[in-house]
């Protein structure tokens, strides 16, 4: 389960990457984002409803009704940041955005700890010259939260697909990794169909990999090599 990912590219780099018209960047002054938790803001590129690329920011994590067991008393939502890639077409909190409106959302790393008292914080990203490379998690979005009052009641969230690790990341997190996709299969992912969308849900390769940072309490990644 990833639950912290950083980005860390400049605003300016992510519209190329992505090849998105300066004119559909809506993120405003984009600063850096060293350490993108649950319910947090962060840059999606979406699909506008004439179906060109867009950058928006969003919540991380589709937000679902909480009530106290022992009260009754509604709690803050859950966030549901991770969506397993095999539960796509079969969980109603993700199907609908699977099937119309997936995303892919810009990080430069990501971060998975291991062990306890202390844990050991492992942060993932490729390889290549620079010291984070951009690329893109499949991911999915929705606008509105059904049954949350309040301002989190409008906000507009995305989540990302995991699938089952590589074998750089699985010492680690021996169960999941999120899905990073190859530049090549962006546009799939935006416009394919869902057979075609679901092809691409696999562990990215390990050898494209690295581990970019380890320690214990590194809850930031400020892009040091």
């Amino acid at each position: 389960m990833c639950n912290l990912y950083a980005m860390l590219a400049s605003q300016d780099s992510t519209r190329r990457h992505f090849a998105v018209d300066p004119a559909r960047d809506y993120l405003g002054n984009a600063e850096p984002l060293p350490a993108i938790w649950p319910k947090y803001e962060a840059p999606i590129l979406r699909l506008g409803e004439d179906g060109t690329r867009e950058l928006v920011s969003a919540h991380w994590g589709f937000l679902t009704p909480k009530v106290s067991a022992k009260t009754g008393k509604t709690l803050k939502p859950d966030a549901w940041n991770n969506a397993r890639d095999d539960k796509l077409t079969k969980s109603g909190l993700w199907k609908d955005s699977f099937l119309n409106r997936r995303c892919l959302i810009p990080g430069t790393s990501f971060r998975e700890a291991k062990g306890r008292n202390p844990a050991e914080d492992f942060w993932f990203a490729l390889t290549g010259t620079d010291p984070r490379p951009l690329f893109a998690f499949a991911g999915l979005w929705r606008g509105g939260q059904p049954g949350i009052e309040g301002d989190e009641g409008d906000w507009t969230t995305h989540t990302m697909v995991t699938t089952s690790p590589n074998k750089l990341v699985e010492p680690v997190h021996p169960t999941r990794m999120p899905v990073i996709l190859d530049p090549e299969d962006y546009e799939t992912w935006l416009y394919g169909s869902p057979a075609e969308a679901a092809e691409l849900l696999r562990p990215f390769p390990a050898e494209k990999m690295r581990i970019a940072r380890q320690g214990v309490g590194l809850l930031t990644d400020k892009g040091e090599k």
